[in-house]
């Protein structure tokens, strides 16, 4: 009596597993939480707006294009993100979070999965070639460079972080090659780097700390201390940079003030913070999540903009 019975349930998990995926199967599978990383895209533009050296008044169409590559970006990585959990999908199986991914969990097939990331990177690459030719460029390298992560990077320790810090700093530099006749600040390609090597360190010291290194295989050449340092390090480096950079004789004279320098106590307290929930509320795995549900740090974010944005007004 019981063998028709298992048979049945054998011929339905059989059938569940050909079902397409729906759409929320879809979205979750494109993280789109994630697309909060393509938000640095916006920071050449809009100090670029402000500045008062360049004599450049920036218009509707540079926000356009602006606007068109935070898109592509946002299609582009959510490709490169499908690639990665392809090939992850065995050690993410045994992952206590991941393993609930469409695709670890078998609801997204490999076949639909492999022909959404060609799909996607394919789309943002066709688009880029509607911006300049450096925008594309930039659009390639990071595509290259995450292709070579997925495959091989992500296994070698310390280059792993940088090469996650590498890819905020492409969006930085996408950002501002995307409009004609922006330069973009070397401080603000330092101060990317350093908060990126920073946020990916953090993460990297939470899966050590919670999580066995057989889901990470780069973890077993990490150790704790040795990250708990390095982190010490990039937070003071970013909180550095940052105060030499506003209070910086040629940002005194591109902004037409001194006040910037106002702006400090917020980066400070937003590290701060950041530190504390890495340390006492042991989070930072996931840091997109962090900036998104975390009262303190939404508020000292929307604070940093106001007083900037009021500084800028101000010294018009």
């Amino acid at each position: 009596m019981n063998v028709p019975l298992q048979d049945n349930n054998r011929s339905s998990t059989a059938k569940d597993s050909r079902k397409s995926p729906g759409i929320m199967d879809i979205i979750r599978t494109l993280r789109p939480n994630h697309w909060t990383k393509n938000i640095i895209v916006f920071a050449a533009l809009f100090f670029a707006f402000w500045d008062r050296s360049s004599g450049q008044r920036l218009g509707p169409a540079e926000c356009l294009k602006v606007s068109l590559a935070f898109l592509i970006f946002c299609i582009v990585s959510s490709g490169i993100y499908i690639l990665n959990d392809i090939k992850d999908i065995d050690v993410d199986r045994t992952h206590p979070v991941k393993n609930a991914r469409p695709i670890p969990s078998g609801v997204m097939p490999l076949p639909y999965a492999w022909t959404m990331t060609l799909i996607l990177t394919g789309c943002g690459l066709l688009l880029s070639l509607l911006l300049p030719l450096q925008f594309t460029m930039v659009i390639v390298a990071y595509v290259a460079i995450q292709i070579i992560y997925s495959n091989g990077l992500k296994q070698v320790a310390l280059v792993d972080v940088f090469v996650i810090a590498s890819g905020f700093v492409l969006r930085a530099i996408a950002g501002a090659v995307a409009m004609t006749g922006v330069t973009i600040s070397p401080w603000l390609l330092l101060c990317t780097f350093l908060l990126a090597l920073f946020l990916a360190l953090c993460k990297r010291r939470h899966e050590k700390f919670f999580l066995n290194d057989a889901h990470r295989p780069s973890l077993e050449k990490y150790d704790q201390t040795l990250l708990d340092q390095l982190i010490a390090i990039t937070s003071s480096a970013t909180i550095v940079s940052y105060s030499i950079y506003t209070l910086w004789p040629k940002t005194v004279e591109k902004f037409g003030t001194h006040s910037l320098g106002f702006t400090i106590p917020f980066v400070v307290f937003g590290i701060f913070r950041y530190l504390d929930l890495v340390y006492r509320h042991e989070k930072g795995d996931r840091p997109e999540m962090i900036l998104l549900t975390d009262v303190p740090l939404i508020a000292v974010i929307a604070l940093y903009a106001i007083s900037i944005l009021a500084i800028f007004t101000l010294h018009l």
